[in-house]
């Protein structure tokens, strides 16, 4: 049963804070390490805020999951920097929805 349980997972550096607010952390290193958690934990959480760079890593497994209504998996930037995965596929999502992509301005000035 999901419950509306919420992890976030990623480098030790970018998940730690999250452990303040009540957040379930899962410090990852490596691509397997990333993938099998995210698999592991699709199973009980509603919610899974996922680095970029483990979004990347675990792509595969992610791509699953869209389909379902949980659990949702949401990128969010790292204490490396963000790679804008989160506005991409927003972006993605509401130009499927609409067909026009509306929301961002990809004309460089």
């Amino acid at each position: 049963m999901r419950d509306g349980l919420i992890a976030v997972v990623g480098d030790k550096d970018s998940v730690l804070a999250f452990k303040a607010i009540g957040v379930d952390v899962f410090p990852v290193d490596g691509e397997i390490q990333a993938r099998e958690t995210v698999h592991t934990l699709a199973r009980t959480y509603s919610v899974i805020f996922v680095t970029e760079k483990v979004a990347v890593q675990a792509e595969t497994y992610i791509k699953r999951y869209k389909a379902r209504a949980y659990p949702v998996i949401v990128p969010i930037p790292s204490a490396e920097g963000n790679m804008h995965l989160g506005l991409a596929g927003i972006n993605a999502n509401v130009e499927k929805a609409i067909g026009a992509n509306v929301l961002f301005d990809n004309k460089e000035d």
